[in-house]
C-alpha cells in the first residue's frame, strides 16, 4: 500500500480546525475575526479623515455619489488624454481633432478598453490617494480593479449611454444596500450636458434595483427629470456607489468628451479585465514594494487555481467584513 503523505501546512490546518471544535476555540476564534473587521474599519475611516473626505463620505452615503474637485494636475491630464488618442488613432486609421470634431468625423461613443498597460499616467492615476480611499470604503481594503477604460465620445444620439446601475452585470435584484462594485469617473475634458456629461440620479442606490424601461432614458422629451448633468471640470473625480443610476447625455457640440472610467469590484467579484497573472513584468518590477497597487491587480485574490489547487497562505487573508 502506498503511503499518504501529509504536509506541514495540512497538518497545521488540523490543528487548527481541532482547536475550532471547542467552545474557547469557537470564541477565540470568533474574536479574532471581529478584531480583523474592526481593525480594518479604523484603517479605512483614519485615511478618510486623514484626507479630508468627511464631506464627501456624507454625501456618499446619502446621495450616493460625490465629486472630488482637481484630482488630477494638468499634466497628468495631458498625457493621458494623448496615450488615449493614440490608442483611438491607430485604431481608427486617422487623426482626430479633439476641439472640433464633428459627427463626421466621429460620431457616437467609443469605449477605450483596458488602458493600465498602454502608459505609465494610468498607473499613476490608479494609486490617486483621495478616490481610492472612497473606493475602500465602498468595497474594502482588498478591492481589485475590475476595468480601466475611455468612453470617447464624439456628436450625435448614438453617444446615448440610458441610466443603469454597475450592478447590471447578472446581479438579481433587490440589490445588497452596500456597495459590490463602484466607480471612478475622471473627466480628462470639461463636462456639461451639451458636452455629453455624465448624469447621476441621487438616492438611486437606496432602491436596491435596475431602473425600468421608463426610467433610463436621457435626451429628448421622455429624459429622465430625476437625473442630473455633472458639470466638471478637466482633473475632478466622480465616485459613486454601485448601485447609482448612472448614464450620459449626447454630445450637442462639436469636439470629442473623454473620461477614464476606473471601475472596481469586491475580491469576490468577477473582474472585467484580466489583470492576475496578465500584468507585464515591467509593470510588477516597478511596483515590487508597493502592495497597494499589487493587491488591486489580484495579488492577494485566492481564485482561479487549476489542478494545484487553491493556495491557503492567501485564501487565509479572506475579507471578513465590509472594510477588509
Amino acid at each position: 500500500m502506498s503511503e499518504t503523505v501529509i504536509s506541514d501546512e495540512e497538518r497545521l490546518r488540523e490543528r487548527r480546525r481541532a482547536a475550532m471544535h471547542t467552545r474557547d476555540g469557537l470564541e477565540k476564534h470568533a474574536q479574532v475575526l471581529r478584531v480583523k473587521a474592526e481593525d480594518a474599519r479604523a484603517r479605512v475611516l483614519a485615511e478618510i479623515g486623514a484626507l479630508g473626505l468627511e464631506a464627501n463620505l456624507t454625501e456618499l452615503e446619502s446621495v450616493g455619489y460625490t465629486t472630488i474637485k482637481g484630482v488630477l494636475n494638468a499634466d497628468t491630464i495631458k498625457r493621458a488624454k494623448a496615450a488615449i488618442v493614440a490608442r483611438v488613432e491607430a485604431q481608427t486609421g486617422r487623426s482626430i481633432d479633439l476641439e472640433h470634431a464633428t459627427a463626421e468625423d466621429f460620431e457616437g461613443m467609443s469605449y477605450v478598453p483596458y488602458l493600465l498597460y498602454d502608459d505609465e499616467v494610468f498607473e499613476e492615476i490608479l494609486l490617486e490617494p483621495r478616490p481610492l480611499a472612497l473606493m475602500r470604503y465602498l468595497l474594502g481594503e482588498s478591492c481589485l480593479l475590475s476595468s480601466l477604460g475611455c468612453h470617447f465620445k464624439g456628436m450625435g444620439e448614438t453617444g446615448v449611454v440610458p441610466l443603469h446601475s454597475d450592478n447590471g452585470n447578472g446581479m438579481p435584484s433587490p440589490y445588497p444596500p452596500y456597495s459590490q462594485v463602484a466607480n471612478i469617473n475622471y473627466a480628462l475634458t470639461p463636462y456639461s450636458r451639451e458636452a455629453g456629461a455624465l448624469a447621476l440620479v441621487p438616492g438611486s442606490h437606496l432602491w436596491a434595483r435596475q431602473p425600468s424601461a421608463h426610467e433610463i432614458v436621457l435626451g429628448g422629451d421622455l429624459s429622465n427629470p430625476a437625473a442630473i448633468s455633472m458639470d466638471l471640470a478637466p482633473g475632478d473625480a466622480v465616485i459613486w456607489h454601485g448601485n447609482t443610476w448612472h448614464g450620459s447625455y449626447p454630445r450637442e457640440v462639436p469636439g470629442i468628451r473623454m473620461n477614464l472610467a476606473a471601475y472596481m469590484c469586491r475580491q469576490y467579484v468577477q473582474t472585467q479585465e484580466a489583470h492576475k497573472d496578465h500584468t507585464p513584468q515591467d509593470v510588477l518590477e516597478r511596483h515590487a514594494n508597493n502592495q497597494p497597487f499589487l493587491n488591486l491587480l489580484g495579488a492577494k485574490q485566492p481564485y482561479g487555481w487549476q489542478a494545484d489547487g487553491p493556495d491557503f497562505s492567501i485564501m487565509q487573508h479572506n475579507p471578513v467584513g465590509f472594510f477588509d
